[in-house]
């Protein structure tokens, strides 16, 4: 076991045994070194105390040990970080299926672009036959010679062939326009590729923000428990001096208990956050977490409308990505469509045969092939009308996402502004709290008022903390969106 690496030298076989109390510790084997840390270390106590206190010793040590190797490190991380480790090849569930995604579109793509290309095959075969020819309609007159007789049944004869067989499509439109759906269908895919990652962006920075409120709940929670510590020992300061009373202790103690109480809220709000952080980017929720960033307010320039709509239209992936699918089911509708036409192939073979190895001449065939589509029952009619069907789907999927990207950007810049408004507003609510608080506690030290005038204003300033923290973090949000809406959310990261 790792604990044991220091001690293994000093007690290499008696070191489990020892630490069990199945074997006292023998004072006369013990190292030198030993002796001289105990004869430095300056002990004191009877011989069963001398005899006692080493086992003690290295039982503590050992456990320490073990403990400083157990503990992990402590993974300390920033938002872009996070959004890395997110994004890696082997962080976010999301992003690993859309890369697997791509794959497999571009293995779609390369077998639809087979169906241009040659079909080469080999074949050996080596078989004995017998045949009726009667069978293939053979059918020989008497002859009226004895011992002459043309049988019908032939056989048993040995068939050796070796051949090599190729097939080429020269004009197929149907195939080509195949192809071509199949090659924009991986871009396509590519595409959406990008759109996953903004979206895992979007969520670990969503995760990220909300272990920063969780984190910022807590140091405002220990915040107002030390205020409500401070004035309860001004409650029982005055008190004592006899300008207080106890009624005024009492609520300070019931105000303490409340702020200890929110505060083991706040603490297990902050590890709920690591975790779902953890679960977002794709680590081991057994890793500890600290997050280096901080909860503030980072203003952004004005933005028009206009300005963020086309910049929405131009990099939001998923707009390429469905206008690419659009394009996808026109290629396919036209292959449909032209499989009407005819098709011409080549195809040709060479080899050896005969009856045997050593006794087979080449052979050959080649040739070519029109094919043209007469009548099939309505399969193709069948199969035009649902391309066209999904065609005409992917054009009312595009129209509609281009709306909801320009309610994404409208909402966002409207979220955006309001969030700005919002922060501004909680930290003049904050710095009013504090100063009637401040102003409170004066009065109170002073016997103008009592306590009930400190809590009230104690209670308005954690309102004010409070306001503050969501303030800060609908302004980060609405940063967010914006950036998502637009598609330049990773270009906002710090």
């Amino acid at each position: 076991m790792q604990f044991t690496r220091g001690w293994a030298l000093v007690f290499p076989k008696r070191i489990n045994r020892i630490f069990s109390g199945a074997v006292p510790l023998d004072r006369s084997r013990r190292p030198r070194r030993l002796d001289r840390f105990w004869m430095r270390s300056g002990s004191r106590g009877t011989r069963a105390d001398q005899g006692v206190r080493p086992t003690k010793l290295i039982a503590l040590l050992i456990c320490s040990s073990s403990l400083i190797y157990a503990q992990a490190p402590v993974l300390q991380l920033s938002l872009k970080q996070a959004v890395d480790l997110a994004l890696a090849p082997d962080g976010n569930t999301r992003a690993r299926l859309a890369a697997e995604a791509i794959r497999q579109a571009e293995a779609r793509s390369a077998e639809a672009r087979a169906a241009l290309l040659p079909d080469v095959e080999g074949t050996v075969s080596e078989q004995s036959e017998t045949s009726n020819l009667r069978a293939f309609g053979f059918s020989f007159l008497h002859i009226p010679i004895p011992g002459l007789v043309i049988p019908t049944f032939v056989g048993p004869f040995d068939v050796f062939d070796a051949r090599a067989s190729v097939t080429e499509s020269i004009f197929d439109f149907s195939s080509i326009r195949g192809y071509q759906a199949a090659k924009v269908a991986a871009e396509a895919v590519k595409a959406d590729n990008q759109g996953t990652r903004d979206q895992v962006t979007d969520q670990v920075a969503r995760a990220y923000l909300t272990g920063l409120r969780a984190q910022a709940a807590l140091d405002t929670a220990k915040a107002n428990v030390e205020l409500s510590e401070a004035l309860l020992k001004l409650s029982q300061s005055l008190k004592t001096a006899g300008t207080g009373t106890g009624i005024e202790v009492t609520r300070a103690d019931v105000q303490l208990a409340n702020d200890r109480q929110l505060l083991i809220v706040a603490e297990n709000g902050v590890e709920r956050s690591h975790l779902e952080l953890l679960k977002v980017i794709g680590l081991k929720l057994d890793r500890p977490v600290e997050l280096t960033g901080a909860l503030a307010y980072v203003p952004l320039e004005s933005q028009d409308t206009g300005q963020a709509l086309a910049t929405a239209r131009e990099n939001r992936a998923e707009l390429k990505a469905q206008q690419q699918h659009e394009q996808s089911a026109k290629l396919s509708y036209s292959g449909v469509k032209f499989e009407r036409l005819p098709s011409v192939a080549a195809f040709g073979n060479y080899g050896s045969s005969g009856s045997a190895i050593n006794d087979s001449v080449p052979t050959r065939t080649y040739g070519a092939s029109l094919r043209i589509p007469i009548f099939d029952g309505g399969r193709r009619d069948a199969r035009r009308a649902e391309s066209a069907s999904e065609y005409r789907q992917e054009q009312i999927r595009t129209q509609d996402l281009r709306d909801q990207i320009e309610l994404d950007v409208r909402l966002a810049l409207q979220s955006l502004r309001s969030a700005d408004a919002e922060v501004k507003a909680a930290e003049d609510g904050l710095k009013l709290s504090e100063n009637e608080l401040a102003q409170a506690q004066r009065r109170y030290k002073t016997g103008v008022s009592n306590s009930v005038e400190v809590t009230d204003a104690q209670t308005r300033l954690q309102r004010a903390r409070d306001n503050r923290i969501n303030a800060l973090y609908d302004h980060n949000v609405a940063r967010i969106d914006l950036g998502t809406a637009t598609g330049t959310i990773r270009s906002m990261l710090p």
